[in-house]
């Protein structure tokens, strides 16, 4: 009788757990919706900006997350980093490859809301495919560094916690990037992947009249950086976890 009680109980927890993951950008998405639009009005001259705005949260979350809570994750399995032989990448790819799915889902959920907004389906929308894999090979890169890290460095959380409040504020998430006067600080600010992901996505799959990544950093070629950041992320985060890998049991 216990067994099962505590089955039902581990159950509705992983089904509730699996519930606030879907609602968190839903909930962050009407609180910011609501003070850019009523308050700051920001989004007013933007075309759908509440679908804009909700995408753009879906895609900073999952960074987010996924980066997130991969720094400790190496440490939270010290017991079985100690007892079993293992390949430690699994650990990170794990968490990444977990988040990577749910942010799958909720992205569907921004699809649907593309849909109920009017926007009509256009040969564009491919463009997300290789936009979301780029995305998940950047969290990959930085998860896989940040969790090797961690293991010797513990100031790498709260200084990786700065870091996603500024690539929150630095993205044009809240804000179109046409919005900003400067356009050196318009490129500066494009120079970030993240940033890049967005707003191609917002060009492809919601504004075709946005401008797209290469016009916001002033020239195509100049999306070069910001691939190059993201190959040197999965690059550096692998040799880093390689190197760190034998000695990982000794330093937790």
């Amino acid at each position: 009788m216990l067994a099962v009680l505590e089955f039902r109980l581990k159950f509705f927890g992983s089904v509730l757990g699996y519930f606030w993951q879907l609602m968190r950008p839903l909930l962050l998405f009407g609180v910011l919706y609501f003070v850019f639009t009523q308050l700051v009005r920001i989004g007013g001259n933007v075309a759908n900006y509440p679908v804009v705005l909700l995408m753009g949260i879906v895609i900073y979350m999952f960074f987010s997350e996924a980066t997130g809570s991969s720094v400790g994750s190496v440490l939270a399995r010290e017991s079985l980093v100690r007892k079993v032989h293992f390949p430690r990448l699994v650990i990170p790819l794990s968490v990444v490859l977990t988040t990577y799915l749910n942010f799958i889902l909720n992205f569907l959920a921004v699809v649907i809301f593309v849909l109920a907004s009017g926007i009509q389906p256009r040969w564009s929308w491919l463009e997300i495919v290789p936009l979301l894999l780029a995305l998940g090979l950047l969290c990959t890169g930085l998860a896989t560094a940040l969790s090797a890290l961690y293991v010797r460095y513990r100031d790498v959380e709260p200084v990786w916690e700065v870091v996603l409040q500024i690539s929150f504020y630095g993205s044009p998430i809240l804000y179109p990037i046409e919005s900003i006067p400067s356009e050196r600080l318009q490129h500066l600010i494009m120079f970030n992947p993240l940033a890049v992901i967005v707003q191609q996505a917002r060009h492809a799959l919601i504004d075709p009249m946005a401008p797209n990544a290469a016009e916001a950093i002033g020239g195509a070629s100049r999306l070069l950086i910001p691939f190059a950041v993201v190959m040197a992320a999965c690059i550096l985060g692998y040799v880093i976890f390689d190197r760190s890998a034998p000695h990982i049991a000794e330093e937790l």
